[in-house]
């Protein structure tokens, strides 16, 4: 019986995520510019015409990629913003920037490299601001969290929360054994997360 439509978008999109997982790997290893579409092909364990068929190249590979984490960035913020209270929202944020970071270390380390990259660097240069524009897009939304929760400042406390987040975030990376994930989100969420009548360090 042939498959179905929905049968043939799950194998197109396992056969993308295969492809994903295996050059970030690479990338990660050896860097973009030293990594081929054959090293991709191998890691992958599939012939280098699959992965053509999937993408022309590795430019337009990486663009994929780059679209995928901005777009689960979005989706984060977004459903945060759904939630009833700010408070509920920062902890969704939290929650969802250390859970990731826990399951796929590698995924945060390739994106984070890839945003410190040399502005001279004529083909990253372009992903880099891209990831970098929607992080500056989701630091507003956050700001106006920080807004409804009362705060004097809320760009500032803004500010402090993100940093406080993306600390969390690469230590998490560095120290991987034994980090206390659970313990950091509630301190994160216990910090940030109160409405100014509750905590000191909304004064």
């Amino acid at each position: 019986m042939p498959r179905t439509q929905a049968e043939n978008e799950r194998i197109r999109q396992a056969a993308k995520d295969k492809i994903h997982a295996a050059a970030m790997t690479l990338f990660i290893k050896k860097g973009y510019h030293a990594t081929s579409i054959d090293d991709v092909a191998k890691q992958a364990q599939i012939s280098k015409g699959l992965l053509y068929n999937y993408y022309k190249g590795k430019e337009e590979l990486l663009a994929a990629m780059v679209q995928v984490r901005i777009e689960e960035v979005k989706e984060v913020m977004e459903a945060a913003t759904q939630l009833a209270t700010p408070h509920e929202q920062l902890r969704h944020i939290v929650n969802g920037a250390l859970d990731n970071v826990y399951q796929r270390p590698d995924v945060y380390r390739f994106y984070l490299n890839l945003q410190t990259q040399p502005e001279d660097d004529r083909v990253l240069a372009s992903y880099r601001e891209q990831l970098n524009e929607e992080s500056r897009r989701q630091f507003e939304v956050q700001c106006q969290i920080f807004k409804q929760l009362g705060v004097k400042q809320p760009r500032l406390r803004s500010l402090y929360f993100s940093s406080a987040l993306q600390g969390a975030m690469l230590m998490m990376t560095t120290y991987p054994e034994g980090f206390p994930v659970e313990e950091m989100k509630a301190q994160i969420v216990r910090e940030y997360g109160s409405p100014p009548a509750e905590s000191e360090s909304f004064d």
